[in-house]
């Protein structure tokens, strides 16, 4: 078409080429300023700039053929079948398999093989290897990655991960041995390359041996028959045991076996849900009763010395703010007619339940229009009224917690900020009290939190090691016209860093037990997992998440804070139990009002 612009005629190429490499005709293309992401048949890649630089453009193409031949040569189920159960296992596993499915195409077409190229140089540019400074600071999925990217293809590693290379390369080699050559034989094999992958693990020390598994398995069982064939329970000091097995111990005849049955049902549970799992999330945890986890979660900070709770209006003078929310307000001028809207119906489903409601069916009161009929037929009729009364609504205040990390940069974090002025301003006419805070960190890779750590001799397992930034954009008793400017502020360049997630759902929770209403919400808009490379390069993997799942669990089972979630591009619903994820940015403003609402009406 003759209106197309440049950027529109190059997605159409890059949709026809996905289709065609990946077979499927319903494949689409679309552009993000966020992370690259695949969802299905939908693809969202980095958006090249006006003048389609050409390494901005070979960016664009080799995530658009990664996710292409991703739909051709990769089996979800297969791969999760077998998939480790153990975090970094997992990740190394799931690396593996993306250097496959990409080899296949890398070495079948030049092209290609240059485009692909371009996306690892920049995936891995931003990767913890090319920061890394000694070996145990070299992410093991990306060094194994590369090394069998260089077997499989002949290419090098990128500039940027050469030196992480060279710290882990000949530990690396000489556990796997020979398992690399054997991997290249079945690259076309997605089974014989899964088990031969799950082989190097295990050379790797990261996973064990199927023979291992069974010989504990089996120790595991013989000691559940000699404790079937002992009249008393052993000492706990002398067997460990758990409380089902103990508990089995002391009971005699069918209590016995009843036991046992529901030990191994635990046990066929547990390998089911190892089993199951979304391709692409991390592996499920045990989980554990609460009442097990210390009241600090397993979790410190190094120092809060330096972390701090913020007004926006602190962070940026008058002006900027008007200028910045001038540029918000420009940015998403389409897109405020359809928020409004779907506030408008939240205001009415409000309205409704706080107003009246009517009782059907009196002996007395006023005649009921639907009744009419019987009233001519039977004027004696009794039960032709209904009654008019007032419904208890619940006083109520909700609270917006907005990631402001920087991987919400672009789009994404100018629709939640507009979704927060429209929601605020709706629940305000509805007598419903709202509060907007935001999260993120005051600097990259740790800020004075890690100066100090370095200054006080590295030691070991500090905790969060970055220093937290807290926004208060709106507080929950200042009216929306006074607090409107200061969601502007995520506009701001360099604001959005990195994200704790774990810490801010506390501090946001605190401020919601204090207030007095009845009814206290919280909604989280978050892009995914909380990242801090200060924090993960010095301590367990995970350690972020699952102080994150911890958090949430305490939240969702014993506050009296109702939780819900909006993920942006990532699947949120493997932390939070009430959440909807989406993929086009396009759609949070409607999502936020329909889950508000569906909150309102739950009783």
């Amino acid at each position: 078409m003759a209106d197309e612009s440049p950027l529109d005629r190059f997605r159409a190429v890059l949709t026809g080429t996905a289709r065609a490499i990946s077979l499927d005709p319903e494949v689409e293309v679309a552009w993000t300023a966020d992370a690259p992401v695949q969802s299905g048949q939908s693809m969202r890649v980095p958006m090249p700039g006006r003048a389609l630089p050409a390494d901005q453009v070979a960016e664009a193409r080799g995530h658009a053929d990664s996710m292409a031949l991703r739909l051709r040569h990769h089996n979800a189920a297969i791969h999760g079948r077998h998939a480790p159960g153990e975090a970094l296992a997992r990740a190394c596993y799931d690396a593996v398999e993306q250097v496959r499915y990409e080899a296949l195409g890398a070495n079948a077409y030049a092209g290609m093989r240059g485009n692909l190229n371009a996306a690892v140089a920049v995936r891995t540019a931003s990767d913890p290897i090319a920061r890394a400074a000694k070996p145990e600071e070299v992410p093991l999925p990306t060094a194994l990655a590369l090394l069998l990217r260089e077997k499989l293809t002949g290419q090098e590693a990128p500039a940027s991960a050469q030196t992480g290379m060279a710290m882990v390369r000949s530990w690396i080699e000489s556990k796997v041995g020979n398992d690399m050559e054997a991997l290249a034989l079945s690259l076309d094999d997605q089974r014989a390359f899964q088990q031969l992958a799950l082989d190097m693990l295990q050379h790797l020390d990261l996973t064990q041996s199927a023979s291992e598994q069974d010989e504990e398995s089996q120790e595991d069982e013989g000691e559940d028959q000699e404790d079937e064939g002992e009249e008393e329970p052993s000492s706990s000091d002398d067997q460990e045991q758990q409380p089902s097995e103990m508990a089995g111990d002391t009971s005699e005849g069918d209590e016995d076996s009843e036991s046992e049955q529901e030990i191994e049902d635990d046990d066929s549970a547990d390998s089911d849900m190892a089993d199951e799992g979304e391709e692409g999330m991390l592996p499920t945890r045990p989980n554990r009763p609460w009442t097990d986890l210390p009241e600090n979660f397993d979790y410190k900070a190094y120092t809060s010395q330096f972390d701090e709770i913020i007004a926006a209006t602190d962070l940026c003078d008058e002006e900027e703010l008007t200028r910045l929310r001038a540029y918000l307000d420009t940015q998403l001028k389409g897109l405020q007619g359809v928020v409004t809207r779907l506030a408008n119906r939240l205001q009415r489903r409000l309205m409704a339940q706080q107003n009246r409601s009517w009782d059907f069916d009196q002996e007395e009161g006023l005649i009921d229009a639907a009744r009419l009929a019987r009233v001519v037929i039977s004027p004696g009729h009794a039960l032709s009224y209904k009654i008019e009364r007032d419904v208890e609504f619940k006083d109520t205040i909700v609270t917006l917690l907005i990631d402001n990390s920087g991987s919400m940069r672009g789009r994404p974090i100018s629709i939640a900020a507009i979704s927060a002025d429209i929601l605020a301003r709706t629940l305000e006419r509805c007598g419903v009290k709202t509060e907007i805070l935001g999260f993120t960190t005051r600097a990259w890779k740790g800020g004075q939190s890690r100066e100090a750590w370095l200054a006080g001799g590295k030691p070991a397992q500090p905790g969060r090691l970055n220093d937290l930034r807290h926004i208060v954009y709106k507080k929950a008793d200042e009216p929306w016209r006074r607090a409107r400017k200061n969601l502007g502020l995520m506009m701001r360049e360099g604001l959005l860093k990195e994200n704790i997630d774990g810490e801010a759902l506390l501090w946001a929770h605190s401020r919601l037990l204090a207030r007095p209403e009845d009814r206290r919400i919280l909604m989280v808009i978050s892009d995914g997992a909380p990242v801090d490379d200060s924090t993960l390069s010095v301590n367990n993997a995970g350690y972020l998440e699952q102080h994150l799942r911890k958090v949430i669990d305490w939240i969702e089972k014993q506050s009296p804070v109702q939780l819900v979630a909006i993920g942006i591009g990532h699947d949120v619903t493997r932390y939070y139990r009430r959440a909807v994820t989406i993929m086009d940015a396009e759609q949070l403003g409607g999502t936020i009002i329909e889950q508000l609402a569906d909150l309102f009406e739950d009783e």
